[in-house]
């Protein structure tokens, strides 16, 4: 019994990173100037390529 679940819960360890879906960057927005691109408080958001891009805002 206890060898069962120490299977199920390895099973369950080892699939679920194939199992969830990460959506990093989500949908593309397009751009044709920095102020097409949303605003946010934590990222600073930049056209590059046509394409709005979050860069990180460190306070040094």
């Amino acid at each position: 019994m206890v060898k069962t679940f120490k299977f199920i819960y390895s099973i369950i360890i080892f699939l679920s990173p194939f199992l969830v879906v990460m959506n990093v960057d989500g949908e593309l927005i397009k751009c044709t100037m920095d102020a097409d691109c949303p605003t946010s408080l934590n990222r600073k958001w930049l056209c590059i390529n046509n394409i709005c891009r979050k860069m990180c805002v460190t306070n040094v």
